[in-house]
């Protein structure tokens, strides 16, 4: 067993998947240091905004770029690294690697070659925004971003309709308004939350009922990151 705590093969290295804080640079685990300290290589989005990140806590690490254009070319690279007993953390320039950013594969492809993974806990936009949204946290639906298209998004949310878990979206600023149209239009008027700038200094929880939250966006420009929450189906109202 290494200090990292995991039963290593000898042979090969340890994938760790490392999520990076989302806002408040403070949100950053001290185990989460210690493997990008650690590690041979760092997988990241973009080796810009990730070296500015490295470089604000003091790490130099060899950065690699990896991402949704270039997993495919990446992977024998990373995998040789792995596989000659180098350790490799993935992060994204923000949050947890592999929900709703690139990760995905490269667990696939160490597993499938029996090199050993390890998700690091820490920093995401989906459990704040849960908690934070005023709406039952017992049981969730997470469905990341929608298609950017109406006609498709409203077919995905229309096979969501009876789901009466608390449904999670990621969306971007120049695409809420139209995704809460069409949210009213397909749910219903449902009690519902935006998280926005989740950890950032403008961090901001808008609660209501669609048909109010599209007015907001209808007079509002809303900047950052953002998280929807909507209330699942209503259990009376289907019997």
């Amino acid at each position: 067993m290494d200090d990292t705590g995991k039963n290593n093969s000898p042979d090969t290295g340890t994938l760790f998947l490392v999520p990076t804080p989302i806002g408040n640079l403070g949100d950053i685990t001290a185990r989460a240091l210690e493997i990008l300290e650690m590690a041979q290589l760092v997988a990241c989005e973009d080796t810009r905004v990730s070296g500015r990140l490295l470089s604000h806590f003091g790490l130099k690490k060899k950065l690699i770029s990896y991402h949704d254009f270039n997993e495919q070319q990446r992977l024998p690279k990373l995998l040789d690294v792995l596989q000659n007993g180098g350790h490799i953390a993935v992060i994204t320039d923000a949050g947890a690697p592999g929900v709703s950013d690139p990760a995905y594969r490269i667990v696939r492809a160490a597993i499938d070659n029996g090199i050993p993974v390890s998700p690091l806990p820490g920093a995401n936009a989906l459990i704040p925004a849960l908690t934070g949204s005023g709406l039952p946290p017992d049981r969730f639906f997470f469905e990341g971003f929608l298609p950017p298209k109406s006609g498709s998004r409203k077919n995905r949310l229309r096979a969501l309709l009876d789901l009466e878990h608390t449904l999670i979206f990621y969306e971007s600023p120049h695409r809420i308004e139209k995704t809460v149209g069409d949210c009213l239009e397909m749910l219903g008027d449902r009690s519902a939350c935006i998280a926005r700038e989740i950890s950032k200094l403008y961090e901001e929880y808008i609660r209501g009922s669609l048909s109010e939250l599209l007015n907001i966006t209808r007079q509002r420009k809303l900047k950052g990151e953002i998280v929807l929450i909507i209330a699942g189906a209503d259990k009376k109202k289907k019997s």
